[in-house]
């Protein structure tokens, strides 16, 4: 056992799994549309949705997927623009490709059925330690710990864990601390409902700026709370560096109001997504058109990515013909109407533009 852990009392140890499972029983949230299931496919689908999106959000999505790809079969079946065009405006479009490649991995490698090993799990695309761990968990009973952000500020916080988790070797250690909490008994059902207890600790008590310890079912344990120092946990010094890009976009339209749209690389920026056409320069841009016209240079406006800020500058083109050839040789593009890119998988700005 950790020096962390065996500094705590252990009949309050002893205690931690089994009073997390009975307040989740009495105050934990139940009606989520994604709970109450051991459906490898939904639990997977919710794991990757709720990823840096909030649950308000995803319970409109959650429905409108699984009603298009009610199973890993019919998802693996799709096309990606299918996939990508459902998923728009979910953002972090790297989880909806992941999403299709995992269900076409699942339908090779494990014949249409979940794998229940984490580490078979993990294997899949976009899985990784924490969702295999609780797709694991929940469907099928295993051993096994979570360990996102909100779980970080939960653990760190109870157990006192101070260590910077920015370096990979403190956070290291943290995965064995949650590993060791874990229950030891009727896993077929302790497993499912410690899982979503700690998920619903982070999520609506345990939380960034504030807590609310008074109904915290661990609060005797936390060391954060007898130190009066709750918001200092968890450590993380290492910040990430943002940079910037200008980009200018082509918003070109013709006398039938189609939209020119051009697929996006697989790689970089708003990948396999469809998009006006982007450029370095507006003299780029210029130096694109295939034909002579009065050019409108909307307002620019900043989309702020994760780790970049896009200064965006829409161009405005319209032809006075009705244009059926395509407006660039040599890219995925088409002229597009209204109902044909509303169904798309658009970059969130592209879409905001368009829909203004």
């Amino acid at each position: 056992m950790s020096k962390i852990l065996s500094d705590v009392a252990p009949e309050v140890l002893a205690r931690f799994a089994a009073d997390m499972v009975a307040w989740q029983t009495r105050h934990g949230r139940h009606g989520l549309p994604w709970q109450n299931t051991r459906d490898p496919y939904r639990v997977w689908l919710s794991e990757i949705m709720l990823q840096q999106t909030q649950v308000s959000t995803v319970l409109d999505y959650f429905p409108r997927f699984l009603k298009q790809f009610p199973d890993v079969a019919a998802l693996a079946g799709a096309s990606q623009d299918e996939v990508l065009g459902l998923w728009s405006g979910l953002g972090y479009y790297s989880r909806a490709r992941n999403l299709h490649r995992c269900a076409i991995e699942v339908m090779a490698r494990f014949g249409g059925v979940f794998p229940q090993d984490p580490v078979d799990l993990q294997s899949l695309p976009g899985i990784g330690r924490s969702t295999a761990a609780a797709i694991a968990a929940f469907c099928f009973g295993k051993r096994a710990a979570i360990l996102d952000g909100n779980v970080k500020r939960v653990l760190t916080r109870v157990l006192g864990y101070g260590a910077d988790l920015s370096m990979v070797a403190h956070e290291r250690v943290l995965w064995n601390l949650a590993d060791e909490l874990l229950p030891t008994q009727a896993l077929s059902t302790a497993m499912p409902r410690y899982t979503q207890a700690l998920m619903d600790l982070g999520a609506t008590v345990c939380l960034p700026r504030k807590t609310d310890c008074a109904m915290c079912p661990v609060q005797a344990l936390c060391v954060a709370k007898q130190e009066g120092e709750q918001l200092r946990y968890p450590v993380k010094t290492r910040k990430l560096k943002r940079s910037s890009e200008a980009l200018w976009m082509l918003w070109a339209q013709n006398k039938r109001g189609d939209v020119w749209l051009e697929k996006r690389p697989a790689q970089g920026v708003w990948a396999s997504l469809y998009c006006l056409p982007v450029f370095a320069s507006a003299e780029a841009l210029v130096g694109t058109l295939p034909f002579g016209q009065e050019l409108r240079h909307d307002a620019a406006f900043v989309h702020v990515l994760t780790h970049k800020d896009l200064h965006l500058h829409p161009v405005r083109a319209h032809h006075e013909r009705t244009l059926s050839k395509p407006l660039r040789v040599g890219v995925e593009g088409a002229w597009m109407a209204r109902a044909q890119w509303q169904s798309l998988g658009l970059p969130a700005p592209v879409r905001k533009l368009l829909e203004g």
